[in-house]
């Protein structure tokens, strides 16, 4: 199998083109070689397939060999990858996935490669049963939730895929691997979620560390920073236009208020090109 290795701040994906479609057996391959001390070591293993409705379709599988619905930085990744290639020559490209349907991606080049990528994500999603959460408000604000002992608030978002926000002192140093999968399997969440860790540091600038549902602690996630942009201005607590502070860098997130569509802007980077043994 070939592959390129690439990341969206940090975040790493296996990046496979020329499949006619997912293979039958992608969730293994994913546990296999996601593995970062006997396999190539990722984040998750993404599949660039054709599309009906689209440029190009993703498939994303996480480490564990679940498949994620959506991956904001994967996404970025993918168009980097068919637009450094010439498999797309437009700077607006449309990428499908499962998720969040079709996504129009537009690249900012330098030299005829992508630079940075600015992501339509899509609306969110702020119903309970839609998101899924077992709670039917609308929004999911600042709910209750316990694990393990110790009480939290949340609020719920979908971008594609579930997403809990807890606002703390210090996300930096919060304890993610401790709450992070706790919190991901929770009852609440009949499809498991990813978590978002947030302290806002002011109106446009909101320090975030997430444990990834199917991936565990990641650099960054797009998706979740979105998610959290959302939450933030739900709650009040931020502009419609933030960074979002993630371990691996900045991303840039816009909630449009007339469209109610989220945009995110961040780059995306090749880092290796391979060829498994079997």
């Amino acid at each position: 199998m070939e592959f390129t290795k690439m990341n969206g701040l940090g975040n790493d994906f296996i990046v496979v083109y020329g499949e006619p479609s997912l293979p039958a057996n992608a969730a293994e391959l994913a546990i296999r070689y996601c593995n970062r001390y006997f396999g190539i070591g990722a984040d998750g293993l993404v599949y660039i397939l054709p599309s009906a409705r689209a440029d190009v379709m993703m498939r994303i599988m996480n480490s564990d060999g679940s498949e994620a619905e959506q991956c904001g930085n994967a996404v970025r990744c993918v168009a980097k990858y068919v637009y450094d290639r010439q498999i797309v020559a437009q700077t607006e490209i449309r990428i499908e996935t499962i998720g969040a349907g079709v996504q129009t991606v537009t690249i900012q080049a330098e030299d005829g490669k992508a630079q940075t990528v600015r992501v339509d994500m899509g609306e969110p999603i702020l119903e309970g049963e839609r998101i899924p959460v077992a709670i039917a408000n609308n929004p999911v604000l600042n709910a209750p939730i316990e694990a393990d002992g110790q009480a939290f608030e949340f609020t719920a978002v979908s971008m594609g895929n579930p997403h809990c926000v807890i606002y703390v002192d210090d996300a930096v140093s919060f304890d993610l691997h401790k709450w992070g999968p706790l919190l991901e399997k929770h009852e609440l969440f009949p499809r498991k979620t990813n978590v978002e860790f947030t302290t806002v540091r002011s109106r446009d600038r909101i320090d975030m560390r997430v444990w990834e549902r199917g991936a565990g602690p990641t650099l960054a996630c797009g998706t979740g920073a979105c998610a959290t942009l959302v939450a933030s201005v739900l709650n009040g607590y931020s502009d419609r236009n933030a960074y979002v502070s993630l371990k691996g860098g900045d991303l840039y997130i816009e909630w449009d208020e007339a469209t109610n569509r989220v945009y995110m802007t961040g780059p995306a980077e090749m880092v290796y090109t391979g060829q498994t043994m079997d």
